[in-house]
């Protein structure tokens, strides 16, 4: 029994080969505080978030694309085994888990023994930027470089690879979470309301937009109101979205061009030809592909199912562990 786990910030998916991504969930775990007991994962701790009362504890166990609270990531891990197995629950899995690449040997140590205590016979990690790679259909092997830009909730990683290694990387803390904290601190600096986690995601998510459009996107939006202390609704539009978030986008830009900075001409020269490709949940922000080749020269594609790359990527490597055991950090 094989298990390819991608595990972000934000969502984690579960891959098993043969049959795809069999699970996609928040990455989200609700705890009972008096008798310590999880309540919910996934979905369902999801909808939690912001409501709860002070006997419940909704925690993301991860934090920039690493494990910030080893319990509760070890409890979803179990859970996700779990719930897949059904039928094989009695074997032991082995599991791949994409880590990000500016991992440090602590945070890879966490990711390990947190899936060896879930249950797991045997637990490998491998970058995300080459999961995302290879699960954009992007030919790692070749000897040609290609570049890879992977927007997830917590991280953003940004990578030219050739011959199957990462040639240049530079693996940012900054994502999807980022964004939507710049959307509610604007909304609360330039309207004076207060909103929630899951209302500054439904305005990333409905009418958010990296550069500013002729044609303006309207959303009703609720929440608090900071003088008055009562619930009030206002109108937002896509580019005061696109002003809040510029600078995170910037910063991830700039993150981008350090890696062309340092990258051999050679590989450049074949950047330039195929442009690079834009993974991760991050890349399902509107115009951020024209944005970024506005300010890089690179052309930039969004991959397919930006959001299943990894996770696809892990089927394809367990498929064929012999052969990328070498590009692989494992540990028994």
């Amino acid at each position: 029994m094989k298990i390819g786990i991608d595990l972000g910030t934000c969502n984690s998916l579960v891959f098993i080969p043969k049959k795809g991504v069999v699970l996609q969930e928040p990455s989200v775990v609700a705890v009972a505080l008096e008798e310590n007991r999880i309540l919910a994962v996934g979905e369902e701790a999801k909808e939690m978030t912001g409501r709860t009362p002070d006997t419940i504890r909704v925690y993301r166990p991860l934090k920039d694309g690493v494990i910030a609270d080893f319990r509760v990531t070890q409890a979803m891990l179990k859970y996700f085994i779990k719930k897949v197995s059904g039928f094989w629950r009695f074997l032991k899995p082995e599991l791949m888990i994409g880590v990000p690449a500016g991992i440090t040997s602590t945070e890879r140590r966490a990711v390990i023994e947190a899936a060896m205590n879930a249950g797991a016979k045997q637990a490998y990690l491998a970058k995300e930027p080459i999961l995302a790679a290879i699960g954009a259909s992007i030919p790692i092997n070749s000897c040609s470089g290609n570049m890879i830009v992977d927007i997830g909730g917590g991280t953003s990683e940004m990578a030219v690879i050739s011959l199957g290694g990462i040639v240049t990387c530079n693996s940012l803390r900054v994502g999807g979470d980022k964004m939507g904290m710049a959307i509610s601190d604007y909304v609360k600096k330039k309207y004076n309301l207060a909103i929630g986690e899951q209302t500054a995601e439904e305005i990333k998510i409905k009418i958010g937009t990296a550069v500013p459009e002729k044609e303006e996107r309207k959303l009703d939006i609720k929440g608090r109101d900071l003088i008055s202390g009562l619930p009030r609704t206002i109108k937002i539009s896509s580019n005061e979205v696109a002003e809040a978030i510029y600078d995170i986008i910037s910063e991830i830009i700039q993150g981008i061009k350090m890696v062309l900075r340092e990258t051999p001409p050679e590989l450049s020269a074949d950047i330039i030809d195929k442009g690079m490709i834009l993974s991760g949940g991050g890349s399902l922000l509107r115009n951020i592909a024209e944005r970024i080749s506005q300010e890089t020269g690179v052309p930039c594609f969004l991959a397919e199912d930006p959001l299943l790359c990894v996770a696809k990527g892990t089927g394809v490597i367990l498929d064929n562990l012999d052969t990328y055991k070498k590009s692989l950090m494992s540990k028994k």
